[in-house]
């Protein structure tokens, strides 16, 4: 279903969804590797742990020093009093009842929370693979953890890290215990894919993002705005030819600035606010131009204009009401413009002609 749900989101599938559990021996080449270079030592009874001392940048990926994170770090590990130093970690944990359970040179057990993701990625993508990303919650320990476990071990790591930050719901964190969770379904039953994508990409990756109706609606009116444009050039019979280098060039780069999205969205509603001028003013290739230009754009973002809103039924009604505007028959077009208005469709009159959207 969640997969169903990511394509209707516009996600591309990944071309790998790897199982941890087909990745074990991959974890205990690693765990040896990293004995070998001295960087684990086991407890008899607990497993292997993970010297951080090993690593002389540990806590480079969470910015604080060792100290600072070794301070953090002491209620949390009271338990575990064996350990050389309260931020080692677990390679491998004994075997416990009830547990699944692996072979491996140290005994029974089962592999820790971070050497999985390390052995599927360096697997899969190999050495420096160029981007990994994650929640900004999981930055530490897990993230600076499979960083210390590859670089200790010999292996380059991710070049890149994209962290993003947390969602938001009418002004609170978004939990089950505040019972304001909300699921992709949900949210893409109420909205719809689009807005909620152009929602999403307005925020900044790095930013906390709000999901509320208001922020919503913004979002709604924005794809209206979009899908408005598309309608009034295809009205005006204007053809995609060459884009203008210009607002590509400022579009690419808000994108290669840290995925600036907020900011390459504001190129494409600039671009129809200029393309809607330009047919205003009967400028025919600047008009053109701002059609093909927004096209691309929007394509990179993965929110091209809705085919659906081209429904031939609506296009009749509206072509029905401007032929009895024009025979000055108003009854035949006060009545069909309450037809499409029952259908939740709104009629808006230019200089170029009607445009319709969904209300």
């Amino acid at each position: 279903i969640y997969i169903d749900q990511l394509r209707e989101f516009g996600v591309a599938d990944p071309d790998f969804r790897p199982l941890a559990t087909e990745y074990v021996e991959e974890m205990l080449a690693i765990i040896t590797q990293l004995f070998e270079q001295g960087a684990a030592y086991e407890i008899e009874g607990h497993g292997v742990y993970f010297d951080v001392d090993s690593l002389a940048d540990y806590g480079a990926l969470a910015g604080r020093t060792v100290n600072e994170l070794r301070e953090s770090a002491q209620a949390r590990v009271a338990s575990e009093e064996d350990k050389q130093d309260p931020l080692d970690f677990a390679l491998w944990k004994s075997a416990k009842p009830g547990e699944p359970t692996w072979d491996s040179p140290w005994g029974p057990g089962r592999p820790g929370w971070h050497i999985e993701c390390v052995a599927m990625s360096l697997h899969l993508l190999g050495d420096g693979f160029d981007i990994h990303g994650g929640g900004s919650d999981l930055a530490f320990p897990h993230h600076e953890n499979e960083r210390a476990e590859s670089e200790a071990s010999g292996h380059s790591f991710a070049r890149y890290w994209m962290h993003s930050a947390m969602l938001n719901v009418n002004g609170e964190k978004m939990g089950k215990s505040l019972g304001n969770f909300r699921t992709l379904g949900d949210a893409l039953a109420q909205y719809g894919p689009r807005p909620l994508r152009l929602a999403m990409l307005q925020a900044h990756y790095r930013s906390l993002m709000e999901l509320s109706d208001e922020t919503m609606k913004g979002a709604i009116g924005g794809i209206e705005r979009i899908d408005a444009f598309f309608r009034r050039m295809l009205g005006a019979d204007i053809q995609e030819t060459s884009i203008d280098t210009e607002a590509k060039d400022r579009f690419m780069s808000a994108m290669n600035n840290d995925l600036g999205s907020p900011d390459a969205i504001a190129v494409v509603f600039e671009t129809i606010n200029s393309g809607n001028a330009a047919l205003d003013d009967k400028n025919i290739k600047e008009a053109s131009m701002a059609l093909t230009t927004v096209s691309e754009l929007l394509e990179v973002l993965g929110l091209s204009k809705d085919t659906v809103d081209s429904d031939e039924e609506i296009d009749s009604l509206v072509s029905e009401r401007e032929a009895a505007r024009a025979s000055r028959d108003f009854a035949t077009a006060d009545r069909i413009r309450d037809i499409l208005k029952d259908r939740n469709i709104e009629i808006e009159d230019t200089p170029n002609g009607p445009l319709w959207r969904k209300i």
